[in-house]
């Protein structure tokens, strides 16, 4: 039987969500700074603390390390109300690149890391970044990353130059992928390590400046590692299975990731449907015109496709099914969709959609980018297309 209600338990926070968005989440956008904070931090504090006595904390971590246990379904429809305002997955405590270390930890790793970075930081105590891009190599092709890492008695040396870090600025620790095993066969050569940043030998550069902004909370950094030091006992997960641990982290992030993009374009189309319901030219509403109906209809179905692969795609998690070409379809699909529907909202705007009277401008520079991170567009078709081919070999 196919069933696509919502089941009340996850109705019933999808509506407290909601609440939170509507009554504290919306009215402080306007607070919202461009210098790689997102919001003064007092009053970050009071919203989070809004949110942890609704018991809306950390939804996409088990309930024994603090969170709500609700399931990767479960997890994605809240989403997609987190993901309306680019402040709302800090303010319930599941904002990356947070939220995907938070996952990995807890999968693999011991139990002493899991009291000195896990529970710290899904508590909102601490930030952590991930560091794994590097400006010398493409990031589509992870096997030829070049950071190193070589054991030293006790301790791991790590040599290398990341960029892209998300959250670098003001982090507790990073988790690198570093090159351990260079003997090894491609897919084997790179584990992940825990490093404290006030490690000696890590070092932020810069903040990189991302579509004219830094406004990721803590930049998105290029970093130094200089004969990093950090001690054996920080590798997490088995030696040379970095990459395994990787599409642990990333088969759940993108999920999160699209659910939060139909939030932002459900958002877009909203405000492009009370825009042209007020507005006239040449004697009529815009809402009249055939071209921003179609603009309108078109939307809607994107939106209601990609939200449906979308939710498929977690239910086979959930169900411990194979959901690797759902997650890479659902990656580069939902991705266009946001894209697509952000820019009609522009369009319908006119010029005040490229103002800052509106989300818009700023959801759209935030849009590109998901073409890009977590695998640029080109490779997930090309593991879609691989795999389906497969099925029609001799």
């Amino acid at each position: 039987m196919i069933d696509f209600s919502i089941p009340p338990e996850i109705a019933e926070l999808r509506q407290a969500v909601t609440d939170v968005m509507e009554r504290f989440v919306y009215p402080t956008e306007a607070e919202m700074t461009d210098d790689g904070e997102g919001l003064p931090l007092g009053l970050l504090r009071r919203l989070q603390a809004e949110v942890k006595a609704r018991a809306l904390w950390a939804p996409h971590m088990p309930v024994e390390v603090g969170g709500m246990g609700i399931g990767a379904v479960g997890l994605a429809l809240l989403n997609e109300i987190i993901g309306r305002s680019p402040i709302g997955p800090i303010v319930f405590g599941c904002q990356p690149p947070d939220a995907g270390n938070c996952e990995i930890l807890h999968l693999y790793g011991t139990e002493e890391q899991k009291r000195a970075f896990l529970r710290p930081n899904v508590a909102g105590e601490v930030r952590s970044c991930f560091s794994m891009t590097e400006p010398e190599v493409s990031g589509a092709d992870p096997t030829d990353l070049r950071t190193t890492a070589v054991l030293d008695g006790g301790e791991w040396v790590i040599d290398g130059h990341k960029w892209f870090t998300t959250g670098a600025i003001g982090a507790a620790f990073a988790i690198v992928m570093a090159k351990t095993d260079p003997e090894a066969k491609p897919h084997a050569r790179y584990s992940m390590i825990i490093v404290p940043t006030d490690a000696p030998g890590f070092r932020v550069v810069r903040a990189v400046p991302v579509m004219g902004h830094t406004r990721a909370r803590g930049g998105h950094c290029e970093v130094r590692y200089e004969r990093c030091r950090v001690a054996a006992r920080n590798l997490l997960g088995p030696r040379g299975r970095g990459f395994k641990i990787a599409q642990a982290r990333l088969g759940p992030g993108r999920i999160q990731h699209c659910m939060r993009w139909l939030g932002v374009a459900q958002r877009s189309l909203e405000l492009m449907c009370r825009h042209v319901l007020q507005r006239e030219a040449f004697g009529s509403k815009l809402a009249e015109k055939q071209t921003i109906q179609n603009w309108i209809a078109d939307s809607t179905a994107e939106i209601q496709a990609a939200r449906l692969m979308t939710l498929h795609a977690a239910w086979k998690m959930d169900q411990k099914l194979d959901a690797r070409v759902d997650i890479s379809l659902i990656k580069f699909f939902g991705a266009r969709v946001l894209i697509d529907v952000i820019d009609r909202a522009i369009q319908a705007h006119g010029a005040a959609g490229i103002s800052g009277d509106t989300p818009l401008e700023a959801f759209y520079r935030e849009a590109r980018a998901a073409r890009i991170y977590d695998g640029p567009d080109e490779v997930h078709r090309m593991v879609v297309a691989r795999r389906i081919l497969r099925e029609f070999q001799p």
